[in-house]
């Protein structure tokens, strides 16, 4: 809904001379039922709610504020908590996580060199940065970082309150985190991919551990995208930090970029089950 439609809504208009409200005006809200001005309200953008709607009045910033109409929303735009017994005490704000789920890791797809990215450990002739033959399903992944013929591995750090997500909120509701990475070896060169993604409390001790054992490809292989995925579920109370490193090397030592592929990491904290 357009402010001019809440202008509307609250029986006033502006003299296009003046620029003051028209002195006809009465300025009394409308009377409408509860049910039909939280009807109303399902159907206006989110932000025009909070930056607008609930400030025409205290009746209308009493409807915003209610859990009931952030319940009702969610429920019509398909945000169902993972777990139907963890159910969210703020449902406004489980709505914005919702619709503001997004990847937290930074230049993913190295696209800005490898910014973001602390590089851990850098053998052989180090890390490097290559464009994309074999397409991902992912059309948008132009680059990839490449590994040599020693150990190559990197990190990013995400702490979680700084990206939005509150102490209470991750302890309280403790919503999945799903993380992804792809990755590949050149067909001519056997190599080795490792992953470690690590949920970390606030003085940065590990609560819960992804870490499978490091993937080995043999020469002569397909060279295919493959995707490693993992859902943390039920970590417990404490999760402050993210830890994400990955990385891998050669397998046959020749100087050159001819190790594990990466690129278009993610990840990702879930309120709600995947639609």
């Amino acid at each position: 809904m357009k402010s001019a439609k809440i202008g509307s809504l609250l029986n006033t208009h502006n003299d296009s001379d003046s620029g003051y409200v028209n002195k006809n005006s009465t300025g009394v809200l409308p009377v409408l039922p509860l049910e039909v001005l939280e009807e109303m309200f399902l159907n206006v953008p989110p932000h025009q709610l909070v930056w607008v709607c609930r400030l025409v009045c205290r009746e209308w910033k009493q409807l915003v504020d209610s859990d009931s109409l952030w319940r009702k929303r969610c429920r019509r735009e398909g945000y169902l908590p993972c777990d139907a017994a963890k159910l969210p005490k703020d449902w406004r704000l489980f709505y914005f996580l919702c619709i503001k789920r997004r990847n937290l890791i930074k230049n993913p797809k190295a696209d800005d060199k490898f910014n973001d990215w602390q590089i851990i450990k850098n053998g052989g002739d180090k890390w490097s940065i290559e464009s994309v033959g074999v397409p991902l399903p992912d059309t948008t992944v132009q680059r990839f970082f490449v590994t040599s013929y020693s150990p190559c591995l990197k990190l990013q750090l995400i702490h979680l309150e700084k990206e939005g997500y509150s102490p209470s909120f991750m302890d309280e509701f403790q919503p999945d985190i799903v993380i992804s990475d792809w990755y590949a070896p050149r067909w001519d060169c056997g190599s080795q991919y490792e992953i470690c993604v690590e949920l970390l409390n606030h003085k940065k001790k590990t609560i819960e551990k992804f870490n499978p054992a490091p993937v080995i490809f043999e020469q002569w292989n397909d060279q295919k995208w493959n995707q490693m995925t993992h859902v943390f579920k039920n970590y417990g109370p404490g999760v402050r930090y993210i830890r994400f490193v990955h990385g891998g090397k050669d397998t046959q030592f020749w100087a050159g970029w001819y190790g594990i592929r990466v690129t278009n990491s993610s990840v990702e904290i879930c309120p709600s089950v995947d639609r």
